[in-house]
């Protein structure tokens, strides 16, 4: 059974070690420590002339839940709107009412937005009250795409409710699976849920290269440590992760 791999990356950086590692399709994001956010236009620009793979571009304006204040929901079709401009294959993002289902009218103007592009409906899926309610009203707005991992912390523990979705979809919509996929994980999650669409980040910590530090000084993080560590993509833990699905 052929299986499409999509790999979550931070930046251009990412964005090319998971191409030339053999990734199908890339999420592009920024602060993925927060579970990712928009990136900015010139990092789209700079990744679309880098790799040769589609690109879905992270619309979020924040990290924290999938609530958002008029402005905020403002700000997300304007992002849709640039992020069309650039040639990118789709937008990835997720908008929820304060009861946990799925905000129709925001999802479908989202998507109207879009116009051409591919969309996907991200992890706010798995934050929703009624999953099999969400996936119809993601179908009703002509959503593309949803990205799960069956409400659970891992698609391991979320197999059942995948193969569930799977079946409920029944063709109507790609239900991508994700959720601490590795190399020891993936073909076992594949081949008990028929997912025909698969996403990991195979992240990894980068130390930054400033030889000074001031000690005295932190730019916002929780950990000052932590302001001299990138995010970056194992090509190696990408190979071995699309070789264990395609098994």
């Amino acid at each position: 059974m052929s299986v499409v791999i999509e790999l979550c990356v931070e930046g251009v950086e990412g964005a090319i070690a998971a191409a030339e590692a053999g990734a199908d399709r890339i999420e592009l994001c920024a602060s993925l420590m927060e579970g990712g956010i928009t990136p900015s236009v010139g990092t789209i620009l700079a990744t679309l002339t880098a790799v040769r793979v589609p690109v879905m571009v992270m619309v979020r304006p924040r990290g924290g839940d999938f609530l958002y204040s008029a402005r905020e929901f403002a700000s997300m079709l304007d992002d849709v709107a640039a992020i069309r401009e650039t040639g990118a294959a789709g937008v990835v993002f997720g908008c929820l009412t304060p009861a946990g289902a799925v905000d129709e009218g925001r999802t479908r103007a989202l998507v109207e937005q879009a116009g051409p592009m591919d969309c996907t409906f991200h992890r706010a899926f798995d934050m929703a009250a009624d999953p099999a309610a969400a996936l119809e009203a993601l179908i009703r707005c002509g959503v593309g795409r949803v990205l799960t991992s069956g409400r659970a912390p891992t698609a391991v523990l979320g197999q059942a409710v995948l193969a569930a979705l799977v079946t409920q979809a029944d063709g109507r919509i790609a239900v991508m699976g994700c959720g601490a996929l590795r190399p020891d994980t993936i073909g076992a999650v594949r081949r008990a849920t028929g997912l025909g669409e698969m996403h990991f980040s195979a992240q990894v910590e980068e130390p930054s290269g400033m030889v000074y530090r001031n000690p005295a000084l932190a730019m916002g993080s929780a950990a000052p440590s932590r302001e001299f560590v990138r995010i970056g993509t194992d090509p190696a833990l990408v190979r071995a992760t699309i070789a264990a699905a395609r098994v």
